[in-house]
């Protein structure tokens, strides 16, 4: 069933998208521009920092310092001691380092870190920063946070004055100030959107309600007439199309009203009419049922009969299942089948070893017992597709679709076991009863009595080999 979408909806929704689309996009224009601009300004203040910062500290004062023993001379004391004053006129620098670039390997020289995660001079910086690199020959700046040992942080170089490219000054800014920045923006920007949404929706609301509202009249008068008052008129002004629809449902009303009234009058007469004739109706019919009765009777009589003497001719009454003919047809069938496909089919032939000796020991109604509990095992021990039928006296004959030659074999094996292992009711356990099977899958050009002629070759060959055997029959060669 469909989901029932209002117009009121449809014209609501319709209005909101296109007016927070609008808002939308000039509200995220707005709000990248901002972020752009504050990520610029940060990246320019940082950069600006790191290049003020590389005037205080002449290189050639450090250049001597190159191990953690180098902390007692003086001139790292002097050095480090203006890069922590730096750092404490300016809340947004979280570090102030000073690094040498040797042999393409960048190492510390002083760290204004005071924690006890500072770095020594000569320790060795290992993260792959491509703006660190190029701060050590001009100016640069981090375009993205990066993480380290020390934290997250976006940061700004500049090469130290006489450092000749050997030494950088790195200016460094927590990523948590950074997003800190970027969060007083967002927040704007959602105070913003929710703004633009609420107004969206008031204004959806209000063009929407005033489309609506006639449209909600007529229906309300619509369904008053379905439910049949008929009297008065629909009085709305709305200067537009909805006046002509007004006017038309009033002149349908009023027609409607006359018409209906014609109607009752015609009924009423028809009514009339109509029980005079059911009476006569009536009486011709009851007789007319009796006869159709007896005659549904006398055919669903026939029906079954000829449903009984049809299965009477397909199955074999004694064991119920499929007789001789009936499975000469469906093998007919098979290879006819097999010829359009290309998929094979095999026979399995099964006859009970000494089955005339339970005749005569026991009489024949316990033979007659022992065949049709045969059949059920044999029925039983086959796929749901698989045809078993009586070929005659205590043979039987399966038909296997899509089955191959080692497949049918292994069904036979699985079926002579399950004739032997268990007792049948009358008959003494020693000797078992037991079955003889031979096996013949179908091959191109062959016809279904040269595969039984296979099959049965090959139970003889079974019964002549001591019986209680599978025997599988080959064709021969062309």
């Amino acid at each position: 069933m469909k989901s029932r979408f209002p117009i009121q909806s449809k014209l609501f929704l319709s209005h909101f998208i296109a007016v927070v689309l609008v808002s939308g996009s000039v509200g995220s224009y707005f709000y990248f521009s901002a972020v752009g601009s504050l990520l610029q300004n940060l990246q320019l203040r940082l950069q600006n920092t790191a290049a003020l910062v590389s005037q205080v500290v002449d290189a050639p004062t450090i250049r001597d310092i190159r191990t953690e023993a180098d902390i007692a001379r003086p001139e790292y004391d002097e050095a480090l001691l203006k890069l922590r004053d730096l750092r404490e006129t300016n809340p947004d620098i979280a570090f102030l380092y000073i690094m040498r670039l040797e042999n393409e390997r960048i190492y510390f020289v002083v760290d204004s870190d005071e924690s006890a995660e500072q770095a020594p001079p000569g320790r060795e910086y290992t993260t792959v920063i491509p703006s660190l690199r190029a701060g050590f020959s001009g100016a640069s700046v981090d375009r993205r946070i990066w993480t380290d040992e020390w934290g997250s942080f976006m940061s700004g170089y500049a090469p130290l004055k006489n450092g000749l490219g050997e030494f950088l000054v790195g200016v460094d800014m927590r990523a948590d100030e950074v997003e800190e920045k970027l969060g007083t923006i967002r927040v704007a920007g959602l105070i913003s959107l929710s703004c633009s949404l609420i107004l969206a929706f008031l204004f959806s609301r209000l063009l929407s309600s005033q489309f609506t509202r006639p449209v909600g009249i007529l229906i309300s008068r619509c369904n008053a007439v379905a439910e049949g008052h008929l009297e008065g008129e629909v009085d709305i002004h709305t200067n537009d199309e909805l006046d002509h629809l007004v006017q038309a449902f009033n002149t349908m009303s009023t027609r409607l009203k006359h018409s209906t009234e014609e109607h009752r009058k015609a009924s009423h007469a028809l009514k009339k009419a109509k029980e005079e004739l059911e009476s006569r109706v009536t009486e011709r019919t009851k007789d007319l049922t009796e006869a159709n009765e007896r005659l549904v009777y006398e055919i669903q009589e026939r029906k079954r009969a000829e449903e009984a003497l049809a299965l009477a001719a397909r199955t074999d009454p004694l064991t119920n299942v499929l007789n001789r003919r009936a499975i000469a047809e469906h093998l007919q069938y098979q290879l006819t089948r097999t010829e359009r496909s290309g998929e094979s089919f095999a026979l399995i032939v099964g006859d009970l070893d000494f089955f005339k000796r339970v005749n005569d020991s026991y009489g024949h109604p316990v033979g007659d017992e022992v065949l049709k509990a045969v059949a059920e095992r044999l029925r039983s021990g086959v796929r749901r597709q698989d045809l078993v039928a009586r070929w005659g006296g205590d043979e039987f004959l399966l038909l296997l679709p899509e089955t191959n030659l080692e497949g049918a074999r292994v069904v036979a094996e699985k079926l002579r076991e399950l004739i032997t292992k268990e007792s049948y009711p009358g008959v003494k356990r020693d000797p078992p009863i037991t079955m003889s099977f031979g096996v013949s899958a179908h091959v191109e050009g062959q016809t279904p009595d040269e595969c039984v002629r296979l099959a049965d070759v090959a139970l003889y060959r079974a019964k002549g080999l001591g019986r209680n055997r599978v025997e599988i029959g080959e064709p021969r060669t062309r």
